[in-house]
């Protein structure tokens, strides 16, 4: 059984809680809330610039300069060895006497785990340069093939032994450059 006995005072609130415990003898527990608080006392830490009137906004009208300019082309950039392909290419590619093992890379440009897998594929492709053939496939723009290859996850990658009796290896998500190697290495 509990009793609530309040005492006030100009700005302090005390609230006593009394009860009985398994020996029978009251215990007294206090409380004391914080103060109140008025919004005009409210003061921030700095002031947000967006919002203020003496400094300029952020959405300027000055140009920008641009860091680097958008992939164009065959190779994500001129100096990378991995290919950006169409559907129809890899299609035609897989369908082709090839001698060398094919590295597929289903991506899109605003996936984190496909810039990291960009970097690893292309350390794969300058470590094993022309014993690997490794393309690189826009989920965004080629969507139909994307589907087609049910792909669900980004990245997904697809190893292709240049053997056609041998099965195509698929995995999905962010994976290590050792582990590219051994599916090279053993699995093709």
């Amino acid at each position: 059984m509990a009793l609530l006995q309040a005492q006030t005072s100009p700005h302090i609130h005390t609230y006593s809680f009394s009860f009985k415990t398994h020996s029978h003898s009251p215990v007294l527990l206090s409380f004391q809330p914080p103060p109140p608080v008025s919004l005009t006392s409210v003061k921030t830490h700095h002031q947000n610039s967006l919002f203020s009137k003496n400094t300029p906004s952020s959405l300027s009208t000055t140009p920008r300069k641009v860091l680097c300019r958008p992939p164009h082309g065959k190779h994500v950039r001129e100096d990378y060895l991995v290919e950006k392909m169409s559907a129809q290419e890899v299609q035609e590619l897989v369908k082709g006497d090839r001698k060398v093992p094919l590295v597929v890379d289903f991506f899109a440009t605003w996936c984190g785990p496909c810039i990291l897998m960009a970097q690893e594929l292309e350390m794969l492709a300058v470590e094993y340069e022309s014993n690997i053939k490794v393309i690189k496939v826009d989920t965004d723009d080629e969507y139909e093939f994307a589907r087609d290859m049910q792909v669900r996850g980004l990245p997904t990658l697809l190893f292709i032994s240049p053997d056609p009796s041998k099965d195509a290896i698929r995995t999905e998500g962010l994976i290590p450059l050792q582990m590219m190697r051994d599916i090279i290495d053993n699995e093709l």
